[in-house]
């Protein structure tokens, strides 16, 4: 999708996608995998990645 690597970093890096309310959410891939971070919305810890199509 991105053409050139500051777009693809802006759109992809430390960005990941609460799964029960679909927000988004920066932060760091280890804060994310050890549970430290919580979706502002609903609270919940079941985060992914965005998808690149």
């Amino acid at each position: 999708m991105a053409k050139f690597p500051e777009a693809d970093a802006r759109l992809f890096k430390n960005i990941f996608v609460c799964k029960v309310c679909k927000s988004k959410v920066r932060a760091p891939n280890l804060k994310v995998l050890a549970g430290k971070i919580k979706c502002r919305k609903c609270s919940s810890k079941a985060l992914r990645t965005v998808r690149k199509k």
